[in-house]
């Protein structure tokens, strides 16, 4: 698989990347490490992961996906060398009081520890991409529509998260930076201060992006395109609703096979599971199958083609469905396929923003 520039940045990775926040909670280490050696063999070498990982977060396993790869790293003498590594660094609070205290601002000694944290987990040298895994200020994410000025609040500045990134930079801890979960208006910022004081430029963007939830099309892709800013596309399937495995009614908790929205009674209440979104799903899920794909197939090739994204994350629990996914690449959706996928969303939009 040919590799990409990321961004402005010295690293270059696949077009897939294996994100591994099910590792510790639905996956083992044991099985974990076999689909880490098959998405190498397949090459697939872009690993992205999270210090709060894995998920559901839960304080029993916040760090335990780090650790799992940095036991793969340690196994496999000279893999390290061979992969991409990205990390991330927890934004303020929501509700994990596990992570430094609950803090309601990201601090840069906090950014410093995390990294080496991270670092000690990983067992590594060296982070290739470190994230923020979502803004230090109040901003509309994850299932949230508005912008409230009332919760807004004095917090650390960009320039000083900028500098604590440049100083891992320096150290040599970090070979390039980046956000997560970030607006339009959080991107022009962070690049504005790094032109006027010469800190590193952010190479990525780690943003949702799937056919139920496609809000970087609405200002964000303009900008990563003149700035020269890579997306990562994350959750390409919908927590598994573009798949067809939820088409059934409603959620069957005896079946946590089906996956985490069967699975967890928490994940229920994002917006991945939505009514509105569930019903978006089944219809993109229903176009596929008449254009003679399957979900997954469609709503794969729709990141993996779509000139917006510099990698696509795909999450798995077993080979089987990580074979599925790379075999993915293969597909080609014609120009009236893609049409009557932006008919849907011209009359549905994003139900899971």
């Amino acid at each position: 698989m040919q590799t990409l520039q990321l961004g402005q940045s010295d690293l270059h990775i696949t077009p897939i990347g294996l994100g591994t926040m099910t590792f510790g909670e639905q996956v083992g280490t044991d099985d974990a490490h076999a689909i880490l050696d098959r998405a190498l063999s397949l090459g697939v070498s872009f690993l992205d992961t999270a210090e709060m990982y894995s998920v559901p977060a839960r304080a029993e396993t916040f760090g335990a996906t780090e650790a799992i790869l940095g036991q793969w790293f340690a196994k496999r003498p000279g893999v390290r060398q061979q992969v991409v590594l990205a990390t991330k660094v927890a934004g303020p609070s929501r509700g994990m009081p596990w992570i430094r205290g609950g803090a309601a601002d990201l601090k840069p000694e906090h950014i410093i520890q995390a990294c080496e944290d991270s670092l000690r987990r990983l067992q590594t040298d060296v982070i290739d991409l470190y994230q923020i895994h979502w803004p230090n200020r109040h901003v509309p994410a994850f299932g949230s529509l508005y912008l409230d000025p009332a919760k807004l609040a004095e917090q650390t500045s960009i320039e000083a998260q900028l500098r604590a990134l440049d100083q891992l930079v320096r150290a040599g801890k970090v070979r390039a930076i980046g956000l997560s979960n970030e607006s339009p208006w959080g991107v022009m910022s962070f690049i504005k201060v790094t032109e006027q004081m010469g800190l590193p430029r952010i190479a990525s963007v780690q943003n949702p992006y799937a056919l139920v939830n496609r809000t970087v099309d609405n200002g964000l892709d303009e900008v990563l395109l003149h700035e020269k800013v890579g997306l990562l596309a994350y959750s390409p399937l919908g927590f598994g609703s573009l798949t067809g495995k939820y088409d059934g009614p409603g959620f069957d908790p005896s079946q946590p096979q089906l996956g985490r929205l069967a699975q967890f009674e928490t994940m229920r209440k994002q917006r991945w599971a939505r009514p509105e979104a569930l019903g978006a799903a089944r219809r993109y899920n229903a176009l596929a199958r008449e254009h003679g794909l399957t979900p997954a197939q469609m709503a794969l090739a729709f990141c993996y083609r779509n000139w917006r994204v510099a990698s696509t994350l795909i999450g798995v629990t077993s080979i089987a469905q990580l074979e599925q996914c790379v075999a993915a690449w293969d597909t080609t959706l014609s120009p009236e396929l893609l049409a009557a996928i932006d008919a849907i969303r011209w009359e549905l939009r994003d139900p899971a923003q």
